[in-house]
């Protein structure tokens, strides 16, 4: 896979700690890992071995097909693997987690009642039809004393009036606004003591931390593979087959059908994961996905969440020594989280600040990151803490990964203290309405 790049690639220096090899482009710094993290080396080697033979998938008796059906089956084993799958799980190849979380929405029991949060992502707040949104918990033990709290109410028939009524809990494990971890274990075991099932937002925890279904205590999880260091294109959803095969395909389509008959109404539609798997899939990101996903398994991943954990604390360290700066947090300011730091600066558009980092070739998110209700509630929270007159509309986020560096995080803050200390530009009067 031959990235179109005005600048040749180049492979991160990735001393001291070994770790798998990401690409990158000479003299630029890339501080938005939370919203697309470089490609692997490892996805890109899969990808330009697979190409010679690049056929149709489950759809062909020559060699070429055959050998690209066994790879992406293949590449589904390992992903599920990755995850934890259990033996009666499906792994269903998506285009990504928002894809994901809208073909759970689809499948789910008409009846369903899905509860969640306030502060998650777009992806697992709009795809629901009835949905009960919590308010956003100052703390872990919180957000489990109001599920908890929430579940009772519910499973009382208060609100539903029928105590058989499916409940599936849907939360995000690590914010993408604040890269703060949920308490995802502790509400997996408040849920199944109501009966509910359990859907996990992985998309920013697997790229830095081991994620297992069984630990996490989830039915279902959704990542994506371009935070996780694979191209666009190519998610997946992990779950539990019985509602996945009872639902009408999210795709209907050739390979979700098993038998197609003259009349309309006589189809028989597949099961397990073709079901919703309509249509020539994503060989290629399957299995560059699958191959990231057995770097990282090979890889010390205590030793890479240690190293960046330590770029973490250097990062924020370095954003509470500037003035006028300020951090955007859910939790307690100790709280564990993955590499992941919004903030806002006093008195200045987050666009003109990440354009002023941008001209320094450092490229960093600015805006409410798809999580609009929470974003703007820490926005408001973080200019209280610092005093100030009022909330800036949009806020900062600077992410880190594999291949950050001490040096990367150093430029960055040396730039944004540049940035702040300057000027900002000027906007221009519009003139008067009786102006000649």
């Amino acid at each position: 896979m031959t990235a179109v790049l005005e600048a040749p690639c180049q492979v991160t220096d990735l001393v001291p700690v070994a770790e798998p090899a990401v690409l990158g482009v000479p003299g630029q710094i890339n501080l938005d890992y939370a919203a697309t993290a470089p490609c692997a080396r490892a996805a890109s080697d899969a990808v330009n071995e697979i190409l010679p033979w690049y056929a149709s998938v489950h759809r062909g008796a020559g060699a070429l097909s055959q050998r690209c059906t066994l790879a992406y089956e293949r590449a589904r084993q390992t992903v599920g693997d990755f995850v934890g799958a259990r033996a009666d799980d499906y792994v269903i190849f998506t285009r990504n987690t928002t894809d994901a979380l809208n073909l759970l929405a689809h499948v789910i029991p008409a009846e369903t009642l899905v509860v969640t949060f306030a502060g998650e992502h777009h992806a697992n707040l709009l795809p629901w039809k009835e949905c009960v949104r919590l308010p956003v918990p100052a703390s872990p033990g919180e957000a489990v004393r109001s599920l908890d709290s929430a579940l009772r109410e519910l499973r009382r028939g208060t609100v539903l009036g029928e105590p058989t009524t499916p409940l599936l809990v849907s939360v995000t494990a690590a914010t993408n606004v604040t890269g703060e971890l949920w308490p995802i274990r502790e509400l997996s075991l408040v849920a199944r003591r109501h009966g509910a099932r359990v859907a996990v937002d992985a998309a920013q925890l697997a790229p830095h931390h081991p994620v297992d279904l069984a630990t996490l205590g989830a039915d279902y999880l959704a990542l994506s593979g371009h935070k996780l260091y694979a191209p666009f294109g190519a998610g997946v959803l992990v779950g539990r087959s019985d509602w996945l095969d009872a639902a009408t395909p999210y795709l209907a389509g050739g390979g979700a059908s098993a038998k197609v008959g003259d009349a309309t109404h006589d189809v028989h539609w597949a099961t397990g994961p073709a079901r919703h798997e309509a249509g020539t899939p994503n060989l290629l990101g399957a299995v560059a996905l699958a191959a990231v996903c057995d770097a990282l398994e090979a890889a010390d991943r205590v030793a890479l969440a240690d190293r960046e954990q330590a770029l973490l604390r250097r990062l924020r360290t370095g954003l509470a020594a500037l003035d006028g700066v300020a951090e955007l947090r859910v939790f307690a300011e100790d709280a564990p989280r993955v590499g992941i730091v919004s903030f806002a600066v006093a008195g200045r558009e987050s666009a003109e600040i990440a354009a002023g980092l941008a001209r320094r070739d450092i490229g960093v998110r600015d805006g409410l990151f798809c999580a609009h209700p929470l974003a703007r509630r820490l926005l408001g929270e973080a200019a209280q803490r610092a005093g100030w007159a009022y909330a800036p509309a949009t806020a900062l986020r600077a992410s880190i990964g594999l291949g950050t560096t001490e040096a990367d995080v150093d430029a960055f803050l040396t730039a944004l203290a540049a940035v702040v200390a300057t000027a900002p530009p000027a906007i221009p009067t519009p003139p008067s309405a009786c102006a000649a």
